[in-house]
């Protein structure tokens, strides 16, 4: 049975869980930030924070690939779980240096709403992942987390188009274009970390 692992090979999981968990912290960091705008740049200097763990999870897991003979999965599948979960890490981290390296000065509505998106979908990851070795919950999770993109496309496609209406501000669409679209591909990664777990999970059921 592939799910038969020697105690250091759970390890993987456990450091799996690790980065997920990590991810929650890096999601609720950002909607705080955006629904309490009171000191972005402290705001975002916590998120950089969760960034440097996530680092240093990947970092260990790379490591522990390189030292163990026998893994619980196939090698690439690790690396490519492991990079999924940095990857939406990295661009919440992402979204908040934009936040202060555009001057923004007040959060708009749709910026909340796909923060909210952002964590909920961060929940339903840590849920598939620790569910790993449970295909049909794998995909009860996944499904969530599609239905959560298609908020968030909706949400995305609304206030960019909303940008545009009557006589804007070209300064102020630009900020909030780049905005929205780093939140936007944040939420197209926590699809892709879906579709990991989700393929990892059923090829190794």
């Amino acid at each position: 049975m592939l799910f038969g692992l020697i105690p250091q090979e759970e390890a993987f999981f456990e450091q799996f869980k690790k980065a997920a968990h990590n991810m929650i912290e890096g999601s609720r960091l950002l909607k705080v930030m955006m629904e309490d705008f009171r000191s972005p740049i402290e705001q975002a200097r916590a998120i950089k924070n969760v960034e440097h763990i996530g680092d240093g999870i990947t970092h260990d897991i790379a490591l522990r690939l390189n030292q163990t003979f026998i893994t619980p999965i196939d090698r690439e599948d690790i690396h490519l779980l492991a990079s999924r979960l940095d990857d939406v890490i990295d661009r919440l981290d992402g979204t908040a240096r934009r936040v202060v390296m555009l001057h923004i000065n007040e959060v708009r509505e749709p910026a909340k709403q796909m923060a909210h998106v952002i964590l909920r979908a961060a929940d339903h990851i840590a849920k598939a992942v620790v569910s790993i070795k449970r295909p049909s919950e794998v995909a009860i999770q996944a499904t969530e987390i599609k239905k959560l993109e298609e908020e968030g496309d909706a949400l995305y496609h609304g206030a960019v188009g909303a940008l545009f209406s009557g006589t804007p501000d070209p300064i102020e669409v630009i900020r909030w274009k780049e905005v929205y679209e780093t939140l936007e591909i944040a939420i197209d990664q926590c699809m892709g970390v879906a579709n990991a777990v989700h393929s990892i999970s059923i090829k190794n059921s």
